[in-house]
């Protein structure tokens, strides 16, 4: 079959399927189909909400409660030096991407330093840590699939100022279903 052919063969049966499924969609009790539905939303760089969440300075961009907590995400702004020791999510996925300075990540055990452009996942069950690592702040994007953990950073966020003490911060996270390792 040539590539015309296929695009008509193929862009009708799309349609039907489409069509179809938009008039005869139904679930289990035979009720209308829907879906929860986000709005687009557009964010500028200076837009969202700083934390200082023990010394990681976040911006949280893009909330749960925008994306059916689908996914939350946030830019972190970081001095040398400054990480988050190894600890293990049971709830959320997280997207690491470097968008300035250098980021020693470590996932499972395994170390790398990220630089800009560079990206790493860390599934949910697997312990990872990360900590600026060079001379210059690093600025990275974080995802964290599903939503959720927004709420914890709040509260974390809103500890005295100071040393931490772990004992509180290891008690607000476990709340979330992290523990530390």
């Amino acid at each position: 079959m040539d590539r015309q052919s296929f695009i008509k063969k193929s862009g009708a049966g799309i349609s039907y399927a489409c069509f179809s499924g938009l008039i005869f969609c139904k679930n289990q009790d035979d009720e209308d189909f829907s879906t929860d539905r986000n709005d687009p939303k557009v964010i500028q760089d200076a837009d969202g909400q700083v934390l200082n969440v023990i010394g990681d300075i976040q911006t949280h961009k893009l909330l749960g409660s925008e994306t059916n907590n689908q996914i939350f995400e946030w830019v972190d702004n970081v001095d040398p030096g400054v990480g988050i020791p190894p600890h293990v999510h049971t709830k959320e996925d997280e997207i690491f991407r470097v968008v300035e300075g250098e980021v020693e990540i470590t996932i499972d055990g395994e170390s790398t330093v990220l630089k800009a452009g560079d990206i790493a996942f860390a599934p949910k069950g697997f312990p990872h840590a990360w900590k600026v690592v060079g001379t210059e702040k690093a600025k990275m994007i974080t995802s964290a699939l599903p939503a959720g953990i927004e709420l914890m950073f709040q509260e974390l966020s809103e500890l005295p100022a100071g040393p931490p003490d772990f004992e509180k911060v290891a008690k607000i996270c476990a709340k979330q279903g992290i523990t530390f390792v």
